[in-house]
């Protein structure tokens, strides 16, 4: 029995001497953090509504839109991974990565599936919170090679998408922004042994990464803002229904209105016509 008069267990005990050399109180042992409320739910589906349609709008933009104050934007913007989309000076870095690759991208000529591939992360709300989905597209085809659903941002989900994807393939570039989840160490160890080439977005080059932004859109006004997810089992069917569709059988404009997975798999059998050897289709991995 402690001073106040309560019972102390032997676990309990043990928990208050923990707390007493590290020097915290228990009141933070046990804190647990809190769901966002539903208006703040609301406010991010909303927001990211606002920012589908005006990718160049930030956290003052975004306040005035919805009359809210700019810290909130800013950090609700911050939850669900947006940054306004426009040319920046190199005042910040997105962190200390042992090795930085240079965009490799620029003026090439991308003529063939598995010559470059791209990723990005985008939020995803369901009913009573949010997920974060990734996607690695092939640049020439708009073929989705591989996807993921998670409720946090770590590098986890993204590593396992990119081995799942390399089952299927190897492309000569790989590329992606500079997020931490790319850049860590584990990601670009991938990469590296599978002898793909690494290009990172560079700073103030809001297109580099265009042909990911433009499938995110497609996600969210065909599939995801169509309907109200209950969960996350219901956003996981729903959105592998959709990315079948859209490799298989969505035409697209600028494949002069053949689907991604027609064009993969043209060009794939006249390259193996070419070079005489075989190699193994993408077809779509899914969760």
């Amino acid at each position: 029995m402690n001073e106040c008069g309560t019972t102390l267990t032997s676990t309990s005990l043990f928990l208050f001497r923990q707390c007493e050399l590290l020097g915290l109180s228990r009141s933070t042992l046990y804190y647990q953090a809190q769901p966002e409320s539903l208006e703040n739910l609301q406010l991010m589906r909303a927001i990211d509504e606002e920012y589908l349609q005006h990718p160049f709008y930030g956290s003052r933009r975004m306040a005035w839109v919805f009359n809210i104050n700019r810290k909130r934007a800013g950090r609700l913007m911050s939850l669900m991974g947006l940054e306004a989309i426009y040319p920046k000076p190199s005042l910040s870095q997105p962190g200390r990565p042992s090795e930085k690759y240079p965009y490799l991208l620029k003026g090439l000529a991308i003529t063939r599936p598995n010559q470059a591939w791209v990723t990005d992360i985008t939020y995803i709300p369901i009913r009573g919170g949010f997920l974060y989905l990734v996607a690695i597209l092939d640049w020439f085809s708009r073929h989705v090679v591989a996807w993921e659903l998670s409720n946090s941002l770590d590098s986890g989900f993204c590593i396992e998408t990119l081995q799942r994807a390399l089952e299927t393939a190897t492309p000569e570039i790989f590329n992606n922004d500079q997020g931490c989840q790319f850049t860590s160490h584990d990601f670009v160890s991938v990469l590296k042994k599978a002898g793909t080439r690494i290009s990172w977005d560079g700073k103030g080059r809001a297109l580099d990464n265009v042909f990911v932004e433009r499938l995110w859109r497609s996600v969210k006004d065909e599939e995801v803002y169509l309907h109200d997810y209950q969960s996350g089992l219901e956003a996981l069917s729903r959105l592998d229904a959709y990315f079948r569709f859209y490799s298989f059988e969505r035409p697209h404009q600028a494949l002069a209105y053949r689907t991604p997975e027609s064009v993969y798999h043209a060009h794939m059998e006249r390259h193996e016509a070419l070079v005489g050897t075989k190699i193994n289709p993408i077809s779509i991995v899914n969760p």
